[in-house]
């Protein structure tokens, strides 16, 4: 009982904060709502917001861990505000912040998805296809790829993450050995799976001699 009031209770404020950070943006004062960010993350989340914007997001996963379990519904409160500002950045012109604040919103709720959290406050995997959308024009960081990949796996969308390794295969930002593994892995599923993520049995294991035949030359 005293979870389900501290949730709804969450909820709740971040659904006000929302609302105002929604409203001075609004009203052109996009400074303010920054500073109502800046505050929401220094009072709610036991951190800085200087901490958290510097943290990645695995360690912020670490961090956000008690006892082995994962403060998801903070996790997604510190990912929205991070949206929000990202959004407030953008629009002040102030594209790097914009893109750094996107970036760090996007692997949050990867990760949260992937973990297959309870959408206590948004659905990660709509942030996620809303995020990519709104990145689409910019290069990834390695990192931010390496989860992506995660991601579409998880997805079942073999097809993506095969495309989004291959990305990290040109980039030398993946061994052939970790993309060997993550065949191999795939073909451990059902031809049913492989044929509706996009990917068929026989692609993968075309996919795995050519690495193997990479190797040797």
């Amino acid at each position: 009982m005293f979870q389900r009031d501290y949730f709804m209770r969450m909820i709740e404020q971040m659904t006000e904060a929302v609302g105002q950070i929604l409203n001075l943006r609004r009203d052109r004062k996009h400074e303010e709502a920054l500073l109502v960010i800046d505050d929401l993350l220094d009072k709610r989340f036991r951190l800085s917001s200087k901490l958290i914007r510097s943290l990645s997001d695995e360690d912020l996963m670490k961090v956000m861990t008690t006892n082995g379990m994962l403060e998801t519904d903070h996790l997604q409160a510190i990912a929205i505000l991070m949206k929000q500002e990202a959004e407030l950045q953008d629009e002040l012109g102030r594209e790097d912040e914009g893109f750094a604040a996107y970036v760090k919103s996007l692997q949050l709720f990867m990760r949260l998805s992937i973990a297959r959290a309870e959408p206590t406050i948004v659905e990660p995997r709509e942030q996620v296809e809303e995020l990519l959308e709104q990145l689409r024009p910019y290069e990834l960081p390695t990192q931010t790829k390496r989860l992506l990949m995660e991601w579409h796996e998880a997805e079942g969308r073999y097809d993506l993450a095969e495309n989004v390794m291959h990305e990290l295969l040109e980039d030398n930002a993946l061994w052939a050995a970790e993309a060997a593994d993550i065949y191999r892995r795939m073909l451990l599923l059902t031809d049913e799976r492989l044929e509706a993520g996009g990917l068929p049995r026989e692609e993968i294991e075309q996919g795995l001699a050519e690495l193997f035949a990479a190797e040797k030359e």
